[in-house]
């Protein structure tokens, strides 16, 4: 990116920083939440309570050695930030190491009783099981008597507008649905993602997801209607290897959410048995890299996963969090051009996310004006204003 300016590393350490509300309220919030909706033992609560004391007060501190992911930390940065408040790190590594700590407070990792056992599985199965998620499936027979082209319309801001189920952004914003204004796209590549697909026979179409419950459902009706209408040809969808950020999606919420869309009626349980189907011949792949829990930025990803994402026509990267490990977790002007900072990217890339934090690039200079003046600067955090961004090439 030898002609676009560099930008300061978000950091937690400024007191009235959005970074620093979510170190200092949301992560003690979701403590208080996953105490609640799991009946841990006493060992459970003790390790809870050392990691809100630390998380919010101490330093970080090394893994047990024989800890199963201890390599992968300590080549994502660990040896150079032991010893550091949480505040002084990146904000993005932080965070993940957050939810890393988390999974060892509740015995995730195991060996025990507890093993495996996702602490936020009661907020993504309240989601999934939710009246409004019942509304959103029952419109899917309005829409199947429509041209194609239209459903898929609908499909992909179906899929961009569900990020707003963000669990972890609610948990500690019970403000935000009062606040919830009339949304507005800031950025609409739309065009160029629909003719990227359309450009290549038989396409590949990868999708990174972000978060499991109402937003998998749609990411999942996406995938089924383009493979469905012959638009794409395979699909490739990547979740995280293990609970991560509160809602993000694993594979066991994608068979959550499979079995959701095959027990409900009409077009939805089509959607499902097709998706089913596209699963056990290979048209659909599920991939869980370690790295897509990693404290990192795509452009540290490791050769393998580069690879990987090479073989895509196209890549839909989703999210909030997905965003900013693609274009650096970083306090960009907002007009710095998109293309410029998602170069790292070994394929054609589109990202589809809900501004819930401070990082947006790709932004016309008007429409930054207009969101300032009615906003001030709260539009980048609101989860109101939304962005569909494509970057053609690598």
């Amino acid at each position: 990116m030898p002609d676009t300016p560099s930008a300061p590393l978000l950091l937690g350490n400024q007191p009235g920083s959005f970074p620093h509300s979510v170190l200092a309220e949301r992560h003690p919030a979701i403590i208080r939440q996953v105490r609640e909706a799991i009946p841990y033992e006493p060992p459970q609560h003790r390790a809870l309570d050392d990691l809100l004391a630390n998380c919010t007060g101490g330093v970080i501190e090394p893994l047990p050695a024989d800890a199963h992911d201890r390599d992968h930390w300590e080549a994502w940065g660990l040896g150079e930030y032991t010893g550091r408040s949480w505040f002084d790190v990146p904000w993005l590594w932080s965070e993940s190491w957050f939810y890393r700590r988390l999974l060892q407070a509740v015995g995730y990792f195991g060996p025990g009783p507890w093993q495996g056992v996702d602490p936020f599985r009661p907020f993504k199965l309240a989601e999934l099981d939710s009246a409004e998620t019942d509304e959103e499936l029952a419109a899917l027979d309005d829409l199947a008597g429509r041209p194609a082209a239209e459903q898929a319309q609908a499909l992909l801001h179906g899929s961009l507008w569900g990020n707003r189920a963000d669990l972890g952004f609610r948990l500690s914003a019970e403000g935000a649905r009062a606040a919830d204004a009339v949304p507005g796209l800031v950025a609409d590549d739309s065009d160029r993602l629909w003719s990227l697909l359309d450009k290549a026979d038989g396409a590949t179409l990868y999708l990174v997801a972000d978060n499991a419950g109402r937003e998998l459902v749609p990411d999942l009706l996406l995938i089924a209607h383009l493979l469905g209408s012959g638009r794409i040809g395979q699909a490739v969808l990547h979740v995280k290897p293990y609970p991560y950020y509160v809602s993000d999606a694993t594979t066991a919420d994608v068979v959550d959410a499979l079995r959701r869309l095959t027990g409900s009626g009409g077009a939805a349980a089509a959607y499902g048995r097709n998706l089913w189907s596209a699963l056990g011949d290979g048209r659909l792949t599920l991939r869980a890299h370690p790295f897509s829990s990693a404290p990192l930025p795509y452009a540290e990803m490791p050769g393998d996963l580069r690879a990987d994402f090479a073989a895509a026509t196209l890549t839909i990267v989703k999210g909030d969090l997905n965003y900013r490990r693609l274009v650096g977790d970083r306090l960009w002007e907002p007009t710095t051009p998109f293309a410029d900072v998602a170069t790292c990217f070994p394929c054609p890339v589109a990202a589809l996310r809900t501004l819930k934090s401070d990082v947006i690039t790709g932004l016309d200079a008007h429409t930054e004006a207009a969101l300032v003046a009615a906003e001030e600067q709260r539009w980048r955090t609101s989860g109101t204003h939304a962005l569909v961004q494509v970057r053609d090439a690598p």
